[in-house]
């Protein structure tokens, strides 16, 4: 062979050598970084790089994992502080799970094919709306990194329902419990511990519970997200193993009960009157809507609750249960909170009612498109409201927060969206011939509405945790070409 070859490959072409040798040699210089890094780095964060070296191979190799690591991480990637602003681990997670996707498309296809799933044109609207209130804002710190959380939002869900097909899509929702119960777990260790501070403490001995999200309503959100499908999942399995009179469908259901009773029992212990009410219209609405047989039942059942409370007052209740319940009324009182005693009692009603003023007056001064997405906290200032001076950094209401900050037209395009999502699980489930399909569309149903009544309250799209929906919206676009098992059409 003479010189100017090798291995029969011309040296003048070096095209042929990078393919041959190029990724072996790629490969090589990562392992060496990687030893390096793993010899001299501190202990914990060469043990955080080998978990993201394993994670980021799986992802590489089968970017579902990437989803489910996704699913695992939201409630647990606030713990890790990376040396980037504004970037956190679940922010990373998604950006490698996408590139993971792009490249494997690239690969195995040589092109890149994009099915879109539905929702796709009003979200997409939606955030082109919520980037253009951004030339309405005093701060872009504080605005790019809100809207930027909806671009990867629809990032997410667009590269989602490319990679999920029938069967991963459970390992997704597996690990959405997973997650979840996880937090009940820590939750209810805090409640019965009185771990936290000192102002979430309770009568009787007891700590609200806010897990790793550092406060009771988030982390009650969290959890809201997944307790409708679990409980539409485990109505489903019951319903099933009736059918086909299968023990083993039976301890499926079971065990469904349990996580869903566990997640419920969760948001009980947050203390959070806003999750209450959602809670309650969420498994109305996952009782009610699967047929008019329990639709009957459901009617009947509050017919009832109406019936004893009318009769016998909430005085069965557990007083500190009826108590914080009873508070829910001071909001339809629409007590002016200037003019208003504070009170123990009141306070959280009227410092929500103060920044609800705040809002409206935001909007009343731009309402086309709003102070600029993300920038309630730093207009606050400028719409002092007596007694009530300091900003909780969004209205704790969705629709007066949307308002504010992007005007009529950014609400508008987010309630396209978000009524439309209502409209795909309502006809994925109504027109499932999968029982297994129709009870997660029910279960999506179902967190819809969870979210739609607790966010009056509060808002619950911060720190990641509208990625489960993200989630949850592509593994029902995953299942629309479900087969028809034989004699199981709806549920």
């Amino acid at each position: 062979m003479s010189a100017a070859t090798l291995s029969g490959t011309s040296l003048s072409h070096p095209a042929p050598l990078i393919r041959r040798y190029g990724w072996p040699v790629a490969f090589g210089v990562l392992l060496l970084s990687l030893a390096a890094f793993l010899a001299f780095a501190p202990l914990r964060w060469a043990a955080l790089g080998l978990l993201a070296g394993g994670v980021t191979l799986a992802v590489f190799i089968q970017p579902a994992a990437g989803l489910v690591a996704i699913a695992l991480l939201i409630p647990w990637g606030g713990l890790i502080d990376l040396p980037l602003p504004f970037v956190g681990p679940v922010d990373l997670l998604v950006g490698l799970t996408v590139v993971a996707w792009l490249a494997r498309e690239v690969a195995l296809r040589r092109e890149i094919r994009v099915r879109w799933p539905p929702l796709s044109l009003s979200l997409a609207v939606f955030v082109w709306v919520a980037g253009l209130s951004l030339t309405q804002a005093f701060s872009w710190r504080d605005g790019l990194p809100e809207w930027l959380k909806w671009v990867e939002f629809a990032a997410l869900y667009l590269v989602a329902a490319q990679i999920l097909d029938r069967r991963s899509r459970w390992f997704v929702v597996a690990a959405l419990f997973a997650g979840a119960l996880s937090q009940a777990a820590l939750g209810a260790y805090q409640f019965l511990r009185q771990v936290g501070p000192e102002g979430f403490l309770l009568p009787g001995g007891f700590m609200r519970a806010h897990g790793t999200l550092e406060q009771p309503n988030p982390f009650a959100g969290y959890l809201g997200y997944t307790a409708p499908l679990a409980a539409s999942l485990a109505l489903a399995a019951l319903v099933v193993a009736w059918r086909r009179r299968s023990s083993r469908v039976l301890l499926l259901a079971v065990a469904l009960a349990a996580i869903a009773a566990a997640i419920a029992a969760g948001i009980l212990m947050s203390w959070s009157r806003g999750a209450w009410l959602g809670l309650a219209a969420a498994l109305v609405a996952v009782a009610g809507l699967r047929n008019w047989r329990t639709a009957m039942v459901t009617a009947a059942v509050i017919a009832a609750l109406v019936v004893v409370v009318a009769v016998f007052g909430t005085g069965w209740l557990p007083g500190s249960i009826s108590g914080r319940l009873a508070d829910i009324g001071a909001y339809f009182s629409v007590p002016d909170p200037a003019r208003t005693e504070i009170t123990d009692e009141n306070f959280s009603v009227l410092e929500r009612l103060a920044h609800w003023n705040a809002g409206l007056r935001m909007f009343d001064d731009a309402p086309w498109l709003g102070v600029g997405i993300g920038n309630y906290g730093v207009s606050y200032g400028r719409y002092p409201q007596p007694h009530w001076y300091e900003p909780l950094g969004h209205a704790h209401n969705f629709l007066i927060n949307f308002l504010a900050e992007t005007g009529a037209l950014g609400l508008a395009a987010f309630l396209v969206f978000w009524l439309g999502l209502a409209r795909v699980a309502w006809r994925a489930g109504w027109n499932a011939n999968d029982p297994w399909h129709a009870a997660l569309a029910l279960g999506v149903l179902g967190a819809w509405v969870y979210l739609t009544v607790h966010n009056l309250f509060d808002n619950l799209f911060v720190q990641h945790l509208q990625l489960q929906m993200a989630l949850l919206l592509a593994a029902l676009a995953a299942g629309r070409s479900a087969p028809t098992p034989q004699g199981e059409r709806g549920v």
